[in-house]
């Protein structure tokens, strides 16, 4: 999934409020009377929230690297 597949309002969160909702997936998944049908579409999101959590560390990687190969010069 590239990150342009990810809808605006994902996009838009920080780190943490993207772990904030991941969390809160995750809990409504481990209860046991979760409704299956529910559940399907908290997981598609849980994965959309993942990409962007991916997309947001390998922009910090490259900030960071670029910020080494400035250090070096």
């Amino acid at each position: 999934m590239k990150s342009e597949n990810i809808p605006a309002d994902i996009k838009s969160k920080s780190l943490k409020e993207t772990k904030d909702e991941i969390n809160k997936i995750l809990v409504k998944l481990e209860n046991k009377n979760t409704d299956l049908q529910a559940s399907n579409k908290d997981y598609e999101r849980l994965i959309k929230l993942n990409k962007h959590v991916d997309h947001l560390f390998k922009k910090r990687i490259k900030e960071i690297a670029s910020l080494g190969k400035k250090s070096k010069k």
